[in-house]
């Protein structure tokens, strides 16, 4: 039986997949989707490990819904001036709130995101997706090709034990809500601490974790 590869393996082969992306895309047309959660951090920091030798600062995209823990929303501009990087910040349009999971995750998340990666020119976006997360992640490939772009998931292979571990190891700052033990964060109102015995998302919002698929297939990440 071939044994599982090791958390340095798995940063190996992340490594490897985004020094191909830099070589591919250059270092101005990827930016990393950056939620200021755990898996986002991991995967900004592997990013900007691979651009220090090219002297550019990495390309961050957040989405600002207008729901996001406070928190998380400081320390996303903490740790963009801390090390350095590109933060642009996408927002909704409109002002009112869209009625129904689907319609709000659309209007806040999906349409922002995608016009963002249109205005800046992006052919890469880098995610923190891991394949353990959710079931309709389960089969993604490393590089997922999307209306415009590419998206790229070099943490695929890792659990949510390897994310916590390879933090430690190069002593990563986190999100203040997980101190408190929330284990997958989101938006305010779908977020919830997980449920005793739970798995990482049992705090996430059920009537959007079910349509998770459609959600993707709209483009959400």
């Amino acid at each position: 039986m071939q044994r599982p590869p090791s958390l340095t393996e798995k940063t190996r082969h992340a490594r490897k997949l985004l020094r191909e992306a830099l070589k591919r895309h250059g270092p101005d047309r990827v930016a990393v989707a950056f939620t200021g959660g755990k898996d986002s951090t991991l995967a900004l920091f592997l990013w900007r490990r691979t651009l220090a030798s090219s002297g550019t600062a990495p390309l961050a995209l957040n989405l600002d819904t207008g729901v996001k823990f406070p928190e998380v929303l400081d320390f996303r501009d903490q740790l963009a001036r801390t090390w350095g990087v590109r933060l642009h910040i996408a927002r909704p349009q409109g002002t009112r709130a869209p009625v129904g999971t689907a319609a709000c995750c659309k209007e806040r998340k999906i349409e922002p995101l995608l016009a963002a990666i249109k205005a800046l020119g992006i052919t890469l976006l880098v995610t923190g997706l891991r394949a353990d997360e959710h079931p309709s992640r389960s089969t993604l490939s490393f590089l997922e090709q999307c209306a415009g772009h590419s998206r790229l998931h070099p943490l695929l292979a890792f659990s949510e034990m390897d994310v916590w571990a390879a933090i430690q190891e190069h002593a990563l700052p986190w999100a203040a809500p997980y101190e408190r033990g929330y284990r997958s964060l989101g938006c305010v109102p779908c977020t919830d601490l997980p449920r005793t015995g739970g798995d990482e998302r049992s705090g996430r919002a059920p009537h959007k974790e079910a349509i998770m698929d459609d959600l993707r297939a709209l483009g959400y990440f």
